[in-house]
C-alpha cells in the first residue's frame, strides 16, 4: 500500500518544520510568481508530459524504462525541497552520509567487505571512472570487454586514450574466454570488464571463469552490472539465475551498478564500487574552498564529478530502508521479472508463429516472426512493432538488431538474404508483467500470424 500523497505531504511539513527554526527574514519580490502565468504553464507542462509511452504499465515492455517507487519519489522531493550538494560534507552532510550508508549496502550485497564507492549520474560515468582508475593502475595498457558489451565502453577508452579491445562472444552472446585467452597472451591488455546483463539480450559473462585469467595474467577484473547487479539478490540457496557469476562478483576489483534501473530509482541513480580503497590515491586533488568541515575523507575527493544531487542519495537510502536490498525484499520485484521471462520463453518454444530468440538469462526475452529469410524477418518484426502500439488494444514492444552471422548460428534454418535483421525484444522490468506476460505473448502471436 502507498499513499505518495500523504508522503509528501509529511516530507514537505517536515521541512518546513526545520526551516522554521531559524531566524525570519523576508521574501524578495523576485520571488514571487504570478498564479495565473503558473497555471497556464503548468497546465501546458502536465499537457506535454502525455506525449510518452506508458513506461508504468505492464504492457509496456520495450525499453528499460518505468517510473520510481513512490518510496524514492518521496525521498528525492523532501531532500530535493533542502537540495544539497553531495561534492563535500558542506555542502550536504546529512545526505552524505545517508550516500555512504547506502554504498555500504549495495557493497554488502555483491560480497565486497572493505570497499570504496560512491554514486553517479549513471552507469556512463560509474564506468568511465572504473576505466579511469584502471588506466591509473595499469598504464599504457588497454581494456578488452565483450563485442556485445554496452558501447560506453569503446567510447570511454576513447576519451581516456585507452586501447579498447572488443572480445568475440560465443553462441550466447557471452564473452567468449578462449578468445579473450588468445588477446591476454599477446600482453597489451591490462584490465577485462566483464558484463554482467548485457543491454541487448541480458546475457552474462562467465565472470567465475574468468577468475583464473586474472590470476594468470595480472589482470584487473571490472564488472558492469549497471543493468544485471541487482539479480544477484537471487543468486541465494535456490537460485532462479546461474549463481556462479554472480558469487564471483565479490573477487573482482570493480563493479558499476544502476539503482536507477532495479534498484526502483529516478533518472540519474548509478553507483560504482571499488574493492580496493587505496584507489583513493588515484582521484587525489584539492580544493581551495570545500573540505573544511570535517577530517574525513569526502565524497568528491572519490569522485571525477563535483556537484551531485543529495536528492539522489536520500531516494535510495530511503528506498534500502524500507525495502532492503534481501531476497525477500527488493529480491521479489526481480524474481517476478525473472519468472516473467522464463513464463514468455516458454510460451515462444510453443509458439507456431513465433521463435525465441535466445532463453533469457535475465528479464530480457528476444524473438521475431517465424519466417525463412532475414529479409522477411526484419519486415515483420517492422510490423509488429508499429501494429503493437495502435489502439485500441496496444502493448509495446522495442527491436534489437541482430548479425546474419548471430542469427544463423541460432537458428540455422534462416536464410542469410541479408547482413542483419531486426528482431523483437521485451524488457520486463515491472513485477507486474508476469500477470501479463500471457496477454502480451497472445497479442503479439496475433499480429505476427
Amino acid at each position: 500500500m502507498t499513499d505518495l500523497a500523504g508522503w509528501l505531504g509529511q516530507g514537505l511539513d517536515a521541512v518546513h518544520r526545520w526551516q522554521r527554526g531559524f531566524a525570519d527574514y523576508p521574501e524578495h519580490p523576485a520571488q514571487r510568481v504570478d498564479p495565473d502565468r503558473f497555471q497556464a504553464a503548468f497546465t501546458e507542462l502536465t499537457e506535454r508530459l502525455t506525449d510518452n509511452y506508458p513506461y508504468f504499465h505492464p504492457d509496456y515492455a520495450g525499453q528499460m524504462l518505468k517510473p520510481p517507487h513512490p518510496v524514492a519519489v518521496a525521498g528525492y522531493l523532501t531532500a530535493m525541497l533542502v537540495n544539497p550538494n553531495n561534492h563535500a560534507l558542506d555542502g550536504g552532510p546529512a545526505t552524505a552520509r545517508m550516500e555512504v550508508e547506502a554504498i555500504a549496502a549495495l557493497a554488502g550485497m555483491v560480497g565486497f567487505g572493505e570497499h570504496l564507492g560512491h554514486l553517479t549520474g549513471g552507469g556512463t560515468v560509474a564506468n568511465l571512472e572504473a576505466l579511469f582508475v584502471a588506466r591509473e593502475s595499469h598504464p599504457g595498457l588497454g581494456v578488452a570487454f565483450s563485442a556485445q558489451a554496452h558501447y560506453t565502453h569503446a567510447r570511454m577508452c576513447h576519451l581516456l586514450g585507452v586501447p579498447a579491445h572488443p572480445v568475440a562472444v560465443d553462441a550466447a552472446g557471452r564473452m567468449d574466454l578462449d578468445a579473450l585467452t588468445d588477446l591476454l597472451d599477446t600482453g597489451t591488455v591490462g584490465t577485462v570488464v566483464l558484463t554482467a546483463g548485457t543491454t541487448g539480450l541480458g546475457a552474462v559473462d562467465p565472470i567465475h571463469d574468468a577468475l583464473a585469467l586474472r590470476e594468470r595474467y595480472g589482470v584487473r577484473l571490472h564488472v558492469d552490472a549497471a543493468y544485471g547487479g541487482f539479480f544477484t539478490l537471487l543468486a541465494g540457496d535456490d537460485p532462479l539465475v546461474d549463481p556462479r557469476p554472480w558469487r564471483a562478483i565479490a573477487h573482482c576489483d570493480s563493479v558499476v551498478i544502476d539503482p536507477h534501473k532495479h534498484g526502483l530509482q529516478p533518472y540519474g541513480c548509478g553507483a560504482v564500487l571499488f574493492a580496493d580503497p587505496t584507489v583513493e590515491r588515484f582521484y587525489r586533488h584539492d580544493s581551495p574552498y570545500t573540505y573544511f568541515t570535517d577530517g574525513d575523507l569526502h565524497l568528491g575527493e572519490i569522485s571525477l564529478e563535483c556537484s551531485r544531487p543529495g536528492a539522489v542519495a536520500a531516494a535510495l537510502w530511503l528506498t534500502l530502508q524500507v525495502i532492503p536490498p534481501t531476497r525477500e525484499g527488493l529480491g521479489e520485484f526481480l524474481a517476478a521479472g525473472r519468472r516473467a521471462a522464463l513464463t514468455w520463453a516458454d510460451l515462444l518454444e510453443k509458439s507456431p508463429v513465433l521463435d525465441l530468440h535466445q532463453t533469457p538469462e535475465l528479464d530480457i526475452v528476444t524473438y521475431f516472426p517465424r519466417r525463412d529469410t532475414l529479409s522477411a524477418v526484419d519486415a515483420a518484426t517492422a510490423r509488429v512493432f508499429t501494429e503493437s502500439m495502435r489502439a485500441p488494444d496496444p502493448v509495446f514492444l522495442s527491436v534489437l538488431t541482430a548479425t546474419a552471422a548471430d542469427l544463423t548460428r541460432r537458428h540455422p534454418a534462416l536464410v542469410a538474404d541479408r547482413d542483419r535483421a531486426r528482431l523483437l525484444r521485451s524488457v520486463l522490468m515491472k513485477p507486474e508483467s508476469l500477470s501479463r506476460v500471457e496477454r502480451l505473448h497472445q497479442r503479439i502471436e496475433d499480429l505476427a500470424a
